[in-house]
């Protein structure tokens, strides 16, 4: 039995659960070389447990080296066994490559950082092609030139999972496969208790999580949230594993030459962990720890999503409101209640970024002082009592800094361009592997829940005899150790950052009719060009598809921007003009003066559209308005508001949806 499969805790697992189990390792008897053969069945046992299955369209993130060629053995075999040989794979000019498996593509970032890359990329993709798994190398470019060195890493990671990304949208692959394995998580564990993680960090990388496009995408009828499954299945297997596959399949193999790099964190603490895990039950007993971690995440997380369900509302204008009779904060603990926080904050500001102690902390403090008095900005979120709840509700919304900061960072235009619909068997696949998740967290015992800091998790292992005295003095050890070294490199890398970059300028949205964008990643907002429009009121200029009287730009564009509070000040005003003489003074709304029908039929439509506007603005509350989008001319006048069915002319057919770009739990995520 596996390494991890041997140290974990002792409950045994509910029936259906050991069936599948039993299931999977029987029914894998696949034709390989017998030393890697109890691979091959532990690998069928973690796809069965995520859901996915061989007649699924799978994509493998390929590097060349052991660990990715490793899993391109495991999986390609997965395949086979079902079908007995290996199928045929359609090229994109319908050209059929005979050999290949079916529903199965490797893919090679060449990052472009090393001037032997592309030479490098191409000999990884003509092995991975010996294997028999058709594979494409994406090209990475960069245009702001090579990253920094303390930012290198960070870069190229969120680079090379947008190719892939991309290419599994593209070719309409639901699920990729990453060759994580047990060495990286013990990396990343004691890199992150070098950081004073809490639990829910210490518990690493996930199984299964969901991965969302940056951008939404239009199928040719709608515009669809993107999005695929990212796996993990290698996460039981070691380092030297990895080698033993390779080895035992005779699959060459290729080494990065910056993971002998001690410049890089990552790099220093696995050097530490090969010295360490030669001694003793180090090694079994760190990952004994993950798992225990692992264990508390997704009891957090199943608990997390239960409690949102039922305490959370969201409105169309884009922030939620909080119960805290359903919530009941007082009662929640704080592992638990942190990572709901975390999952609102997240969601609402749509910056996908964990939630720093100081943050969670203040959030914690504020909502368990109830009934809520005050207001609270933290984390790019707003909040405040909701009006009339007498703070037994709590609204959260984005913050102004953060939409002033991030306008332009986080608005884009959306591409009409025809894409493929999303992949519908996500969901069945995560049907399948939150009900077995479900039943295993059931009837296990769940370590650390009312533990958080990273010490208090280290002391519980050794009290539960998850670790030893020994791998507690180890652990302590190189927790200090990294820090030491992260403080040192952190202020360097500072400094040359500092000194080097340039800010760039802010950048204006703007739409033309036709269009669509995503503004702030929040609400999409779309101007449909009219083509006829015989009315009495406007003189429509066909070509513009715009009335003669819009004072749109000269280039027939608008700008986006967010609500000001002088916006809807000026739309009470023009809802209480009472003569043509008193409109002529609203220069932000109407600058063109009235001096026939047309315009005084044109005034008027003006004048209904404020007041209905208005009476929809009193139902939002105030911090809430400030998020809303407006359409101006360059000169600054009011065109529209499309979130509560303001405009000037009915010629300006612009509406605005809340259409978040990843939802609200930030998609699936399993850590068992």
């Amino acid at each position: 039995m596996l390494l991890l499969l041997s140290c974990r805790p002792s409950p045994s697992p509910c029936l259906p659960l050991r069936r599948l189990l039993r299931c999977c390792c029987t029914s894998s008897s696949v034709s390989a070389p017998s030393p890697i053969a109890p691979y091959h069945q532990s690998f069928a046992r973690r796809m069965a447990l995520a859901g996915i299955h061989p007649e699924h369209r799978i994509a493998v993130g390929v590097s060349g080296g052991p660990d990715s060629m490793a899993l391109c053995v495991l999986v390609a075999a997965w395949k086979k066994a079902v079908d007995g040989e290996p199928g045929r794979k359609s090229g994109e000019d319908g050209s059929v490559g005979p050999g290949f498996v079916d529903g199965l593509l490797g893919v090679v970032v060449d990052h472009g950082l090393r001037p032997e890359s592309a030479e490098e990329a191409q000999v990884v993709r003509d092995r991975v092609h010996g294997m028999g798994v058709l594979c494409e190398i994406a090209k990475c470019e960069w245009p702001n030139g090579r990253p920094k060195l303390g930012h290198l890493q960070e870069a190229a990671r969120e680079i090379r999972y947008q190719k892939l990304l991309d290419i599994c949208i593209k070719q309409r692959i639901g699920v990729l496969l990453i060759a994580h394995h047990s060495d990286d998580q013990a990396e990343l564990f004691v890199l992150r208790l070098s950081r004073n993680s809490g639990v829910l960090g210490l518990a690493g990388t996930a199984f299964v999580s969901q991965l969302f496009a940056p951008n939404l995408k239009y199928d040719g009828h709608n515009f669809s949230r993107y999005g695929i499954l990212l796996v993990r299945p290698m996460l039981e297997f070691s380092k030297d594993d990895m080698y033993k596959i390779c080895q035992g399949s005779n699959n060459l193999w290729v080494e990065d030459p910056t993971n002998t790099s001690m410049q890089y964190a990552r790099n220093r603490i696995r050097a530490s962990l090969k010295c360490l895990s030669a001694e003793g039950t180090f090694l079994s007993e760190l990952q004994r720890l993950i798992y225990a971690c692992q264990l508390t995440r997704a009891h957090v997380d199943n608990t997390c999503s239960l409690v949102v369900k039922k305490s959370v509302t969201i409105t169309e204008y884009g922030y939620i409101v909080i119960d805290l009779e359903k919530l009941d904060p007082q009662n929640v603990d704080d592992l638990c209640l942190s990572r709901y926080l975390a999952c609102v904050l997240q969601f609402v500001s749509q910056r996908h970024r964990p939630i720093r102690g100081r943050s969670a902390q203040l959030f914690m403090d504020y909502i368990r002082n109830t009934p809520c008095k005050g207001a609270l900005t933290v984390a790019g979120c707003y909040l405040c009592a909701f009006p009339g709840s007498k703070g037994a509700k709590i609204l959260v919304c984005c913050s102004v800094d953060l939409m002033e900061s991030f306008s332009a960072e986080m608005s884009y235009k959306c591409s009409y361009e025809e894409q493929p619909p999303p992949v519908p068997e996500i969901e069945q696949i995560v049907l399948e592997a939150h009900s077995y998740s479900n039943q295993f967290l059931q009837c296990t015992n769940i370590p650390f829940v009312n533990y958080r800091s990273s010490s208090d998790v280290l002391d519980r292992a050794k009290d539960l005899n998850i670790i030893g005295d020994s791998t507690l003095e180890k652990l302590t050890y190189l927790q200090t150790e990294e820090l030491q070294k992260f403080t040192t490199t952190k202020h360097r890398h500072e400094d040359q950052y500092l000194e080097k970059t340039s800010f760039r300028d802010s950048k204006v949205l703007c739409l033309w009719p036709g269009e669509t964008c995503h503004f702030l990643s929040r609400f999409l907002i779309t101007w449909n060009a009219l083509k006829v429009l015989a009315n009495g009121i406007c003189s429509h200029d066909s070509k513009k598809s715009l009335c003669q009287h819009c004072v749109v730009n000269e280039d027939g564009s608008l700008t986006v921007r967010r609500m000001h509070d002088t916006d809807w000040l000026l739309l009470a005003e023009v809802s209480k003009i009472h003569s043509v003489e008193q409109n002529q003074n609203v220069s932000k709304v109407l600058s063109k003066k009235l001096d026939d029908d047309e315009l005084l039929n044109h005034y008027r439509y003006l004048q209904l559209s404020a007041t209905k506007a208005i009476e929809i603005l009193r139902s939002i509350p105030a911090s809430a308005r400030r998020t809303l989008p407006v359409l101006t001319n360059s000169q600054g006048d009011i065109l529209s508001i499309p979130s509560i069915g303001f405009r000037c002319c009915p010629s300006l057919s612009i509406k605005a949806v809340f259409h978040p770009r990843v939802p609200l739990g930030g998609g699936y995520v399993s850590y068992l």
